[in-house]
């Protein structure tokens, strides 16, 4: 364990060294914000000082593969970690068009472009009712979101607005091979699951889009109370599968919460949209076809 422990740590500090830190693109719930420093995703106040850190070289892909198999040699991808909002799952309308829609009979005013610039600032201000912003059902942080975006307060609105994001309705599978490929990984022996900055509505959600059984385990924040880029919520999913983390590979599409956060725990990670294009190519990587 200590020897592992020394590891990551090497190769934490070798990334922070080495790659490039730009703005991310954050995608919470029902909204994808433009690349910004990253405060509001943050598990702690270092977002700030990561705002201000110079820009780097990037480092290859084959410099970093190489630099993995330099610490833990050629270690087969036993499973499969996915982020949920913006890699699984996407939302199927704007989330400023589902405010101003829902909200119209509730006396919502504001355009779809208030609607979102109100969000935006809302949602980078720190939360100080809890370290997690997603908290059990996280009704408290949305209820903030909802009313400092659209100015209403009306509890009938807010409960409206946040059971919709529970339903089929309100999300689609990002790609439509999806369960193909997942079926085949779990065929070969790839164990799958989901780890995801999300409230409790997560598990119901998954069941509502018949996607639960998919997966071997799922990691939510508001239940691990660990928020990404925190490594804690991804050890915690490898537990789960029964792995370690250096044979978990994590595809998330946040460089900051899913790629930095999944390599600080010792997983490797590719970033969607990116490194990776469809969970087909993901499954080529791994070594399985499709």
């Amino acid at each position: 364990m200590a020897l592992m422990a020394t590891i990551r740590a090497q190769l934490s500090r070798f990334l922070s060294r080495t790659l490039t830190r730009p703005g991310f693109i954050a995608f919470n719930g029902s909204i994808r914000r433009p690349e910004a420093p990253p405060v509001h995703r943050n598990f702690s106040s270092s977002a700030a000082a990561a705002a201000v850190l110079p820009q780097r070289e990037p480092m290859g892909v084959k410099e970093y593969e190489d630099y993995r198999r330099s610490l833990y040699g050629d270690i087969t991808h036993k499973a499969l970690l996915v982020d949920a909002a913006g890699t699984l799952l996407a939302p199927s309308q704007p989330m400023a068009q589902i405010y101003r829609e829902i909200g119209e009979k509730y006396g919502v005013q504001y355009s779809e472009a208030e609607i979102l610039n109100r969000y935006r600032r809302a949602y980078a201000q720190p939360w100080g009712k809890s370290r997690l912003r997603y908290v059990n059902d996280g009704r408290p942080f949305w209820q903030y979101i909802v009313s400092s975006s659209t100015g209403c307060s009306d509890a009938q609105y807010f409960e409206e607005v946040y059971n919709y994001y529970t339903t089929d309705k309100a999300w689609h599978l990002c790609d439509p091979e999806a369960e193909k490929v997942f079926m085949a990984l779990r065929k070969a022996g790839v164990k799958l699951a989901v780890v995801s900055n999300f409230d409790t509505r997560l598990r119901p959600l998954l069941r509502a889009l018949n996607c639960e059984h998919w997966f071997d385990a799922v990691a939510v924040s508001a239940e691990v109370e660990a928020e990404k880029p925190n490594p804690t919520i991804f050890v915690k999913a490898c537990e789960l599968l029964g792995i370690k983390p250096e044979e978990a590979v994590h595809v998330g599409d946040d460089r900051r919460n899913d790629v930095w956060g999944a390599r600080d725990a010792g997983c490797d990670a590719w970033l969607w949209g990116s490194d990776v294009y469809s969970f087909k190519e993901v499954a080529q990587r791994i070594g399985v076809q499709v």
